[in-house]
């Protein structure tokens, strides 16, 4: 079984803003598999259960807002049983260029709220991460706040839809063939 988590901050004012790319993967791969969501309240968020290839699938977006998600990712892992390295945190990334994706095995949050906040629920840096990148604004220095909350410009859409279906497509590899070979094909920007 892998849980599948995306990030983001619930609400229509967030709805395709850049701080809720997970949401968006989310939202895709749900889709591509035929889950339905429901919210689940015991859970802290929205969920829905789909299968792969005789494969069970769960996906999340938590409800909590992103610096809290890691309290809704606890729950439905441990509901479900999820041990850490089979639950894959869909998260936006502003240190990564519009563009490009980056899926690791573990490592640190990197200064992102969201991952933080998993990391301390979970108990361990020791899950799969994949990093949708967003790129930082050419001005404001380090604080972000607005610009994660903003939508896609329309020049970046076609760029920020060839690296979603990427991910997309990195996910899947994931799941049939392993976090090395999903890693080596996938990892980079898209042309």
């Amino acid at each position: 079984m892998r849980l599948i988590v995306g990030l983001g901050n619930p609400g229509r004012e967030y709805r395709d803003t850049r701080h809720n790319a997970g949401f968006m993967l989310a939202n895709r791969l749900a889709d591509r598999w035929r889950a339905s969501w429901r919210l689940e309240a015991k859970f802290q968020g929205e969920v829905a259960e789909g299968r792969r290839e005789g494969d069970r699938l769960i996906f999340c977006k938590p409800s909590t807002y992103m610096n809290a998600s890691g309290e809704s990712v606890a729950k439905v892992a441990g509901f479900y049983r999820v041990d850490a390295g089979n639950v894959l945190i869909l998260v936006d990334d502003a240190d990564l260029p519009l563009g490009s994706i980056r899926l690791r095995a573990d490592g640190s949050p990197g200064g992102h709220h969201g991952l933080e906040s998993v990391e301390r629920h979970l108990g361990t840096r020791m899950y799969p991460r994949l990093k949708l990148g967003i790129a930082r604004p050419q001005t404001g220095g380090r604080d972000i706040a607005n610009y994660v909350l903003e939508k896609f410009s329309d020049e970046e859409l076609p760029l920020w839809e060839k690296s979603i279906s990427r991910a997309e497509a990195q996910v899947e590899c994931w799941l049939g063939d392993g976090i090395a070979k999903a890693m080596s094909l996938y990892n980079g920007k898209v042309e």
